[in-house]
C-alpha cells in the first residue's frame, strides 16, 4: 500500500464501507459489551473512529491553509469527545461516522497538489499530509477488528496489501528495542519456492540478519495472525515458534513480551 494519497483513496472508502456494513448489522444492545481494547465498549471505539476522522481533518485543513493545526485541542478534550459519544444511540453512532468520513473525504478533495507535501503535527512525530489517509486507513482497519466482533471481521479479513504494509512498517517499529529478542517473522501466506527459499515478502526480522536461523525467536504463520500478535490483538494462538531453531512446544507462552507501540 503506497502512501500516495490517489493509491490510498479507494483503499479508505472500501475499509470505510466494510466498517459501516457491520455497524449497519449491528444490533442496538451490542454496543455497551465490552470491544478489545481494555475500559473501552463498542461505543468507545465507534465514537473513537468518528472523532479520528475529525482529528486527520484538521491535519489536512492545516496542511492546506499553512497553519498547522493539532488533530485534539488536547489530550483531555481527545478523551472528553469519546466518552461524550460512547454511549450514544446506534443510529446517532452510524450518522456520525458516515457525516465525519465525509468531512474527511471533502478535505482529501480541497487539497491542492502542493499540500500534500506539508508537514503535519502528530503526537509519535510530525510527518507529510500525504500520509495522513493511510493513517486513516490504519485506524479504520484496526479498530473495525477492535470492535471484537470476529464473525463480522477479523485479522482474516484484513485485506492482503494492508497486512503486508503493516507487518513491514510495525516489525520495523520494534527493532532494536531494548530486552526484546531478535525476531523473524515468517509469513506463511507468501510460500517458499521450488528450492525452499522464502519469498522475500514473506519475512520481516527486527534486529538480526534475514533468515530464520540468524534470529533468536522466530514466529511463522498467515501474516495476519502475525500481525494481530504484534499489535495486541492477538495471543499469538495458532502460531508456530522456533527458539533459535528449536520448536517451542508451547508457542503463546514462548512469544516474547512486546513492548507497547506508542
Amino acid at each position: 500500500m503506497s502512501i500516495a494519497p490517489t493509491t490510498d483513496i479507494p483503499v479508505l472508502a472500501a475499509a470505510t464501507s466494510r466498517l459501516l456494513a457491520t455497524v449497519d448489522a449491528l444490533r442496538e444492545e451490542r454496543l455497551a459489551e465490552p470491544s478489545l481494547l481494555p475500559g473501552w465498549t463498542r461505543g468507545h471505539v465507534l465514537a473513537h473512529i468518528a472523532r479520528n476522522a475529525d482529528g486527520l481533518t484538521n491535519l489536512l485543513t492545516g496542511a492546506r491553509t499553512g497553519a498547522p493545526t493539532p488533530m485534539y485541542p488536547s489530550p483531555e478534550a481527545r478523551e472528553e469527545g469519546i466518552r461524550a459519544g460512547a454511549k450514544r444511540s446506534l443510529a446517532a453512532h452510524a450518522a456520525d461516522l458516515r457525516a465525519s468520513a465525509a468531512r474527511f473525504d471533502a478535505a482529501v478533495a480541497a487539497m491542492p497538489d502542493a499540500a500534500w507535501a506539508a508537514e503535519v503535527p502528530h503526537r509519535l512525530g510530525a510527518f507529510p499530509a500525504s500520509g495522513v489517509v493511510a493513517r486513516r486507513i490504519e485506524e479504520v482497519e484496526y479498530h473495525h477488528v477492535d470492535l471484537g466482533l470476529p464473525q463480522a471481521y477479523a485479522p482474516g479479513d484484513w485485506p492482503e496489501a494492508f497486512v503486508r504494509h503493516q507487518l513491514a512498517r510495525v516489525s520495523a517499529r520494534f527493532a532494536g528495542r531494548e530486552g526484546l529478542p531478535s525476531l523473524c517473522l515468517v509469513d506463511t501466506d507468501h510460500p517458499a519456492d521450488a528450492e525452499g527459499e522464502p519469498d522475500p515478502r514473506s519475512v520481516h526480522d527486527t534486529g538480526a540478519p534475514r533468515g530464520s536461523h540468524h534470529a533468536d525467536v522466530t514466529v511463522i504463520g498467515p501474516g495476519s495472525a502475525l500481525l494481530a500478535w504484534l499489535t495486541g490483538r492477538s495471543d499469538g494462538g495458532g502460531l508456530d515458534v522456533l527458539l533459535g531453531s528449536a520448536q517451542a512446544p508451547d508457542p503463546v507462552a514462548a512469544l516474547p513480551a512486546l513492548p507497547p507501540l506508542g
